[in-house]
């Protein structure tokens, strides 16, 4: 809900978004995955390294992403190779691989926390019995684009939800995938959501040959 201009309440108060770059935000490329787990391990930031790593193969969005519990990635001792959350925006089920790079993140991070299956997997600073707010891990994701030398202008929490669906759908090209892995409910969102576009269209059409 926005603010009317007559309103006196409201005079002088920033926007939300002054001073941000609103709109689509860049996915990550292979060398900048790679630049900030290079980062995290370097500073030893496990619970970040685990944070990140998850965001990228869950492609979740970031309020699904900090609510998962402990439970949603363990099968006893081990982590799953597959999860599944419900979604807040949608409240349908969506899966997602764990591959075997981010198990190995995920089991240093969760053995080093303990706790039981039901807490959450990233608590919030202030108290524990609860999950790390969307506001904390949108400053998370700032903080390790800029340590890299990118614009955290031009990256957000998005970012990581679009990058392992923009590298399949590259690879691939299968839209109906894509919608499945990022849970949307229309193709057109799906579309919309990754920027696809006529050039990307006539690039697939030419690399199929009949």
């Amino acid at each position: 809900m926005g603010y009317s201009r007559y309103d006196a309440a409201a005079r002088g108060r920033a926007a939300w978004n002054a001073g941000k770059t609103v709109g689509t935000k860049r996915p990550l490329t292979q060398k900048q995955i790679w630049a900030i787990r290079f980062f995290l391990d370097r500073e030893g930031r496990v619970r970040d390294r685990a944070l990140f790593d998850l965001a990228i193969d869950s492609k979740l969005r970031g309020c699904d992403l900090v609510k998962i519990k402990t439970g949603d990635l363990v099968t006893g001792p081990e982590i799953r190779t597959r999860a599944m959350v419900v979604q807040q925006k949608t409240g349908r089920p969506v899966q997602f691989e764990l591959t075997s790079d981010v198990r190995a993140s995920l089991l240093a991070w969760l053995e080093r926390r303990g706790r039981s299956v039901d807490d959450h997997a990233f608590p919030s600073r202030v108290d524990h019995a609860h999950h790390m707010s969307t506001r904390q891990y949108a400053r998370l994701v700032d903080e390790w684009v800029t340590a890299i030398g990118l614009r955290s202008s031009d990256y957000g929490t998005h970012s990581l939800r679009r990058t392992k669906a923009a590298m399949i759908y590259k690879a691939t090209g299968n839209l109906r995938a894509i919608q499945i892995l990022l849970g949307h409910t229309k193709i057109e969102n799906t579309v919309r959501y990754l920027g696809v576009d006529i050039e990307d269209a006539l690039l697939l059409a030419e690399r199929t040959e009949i």
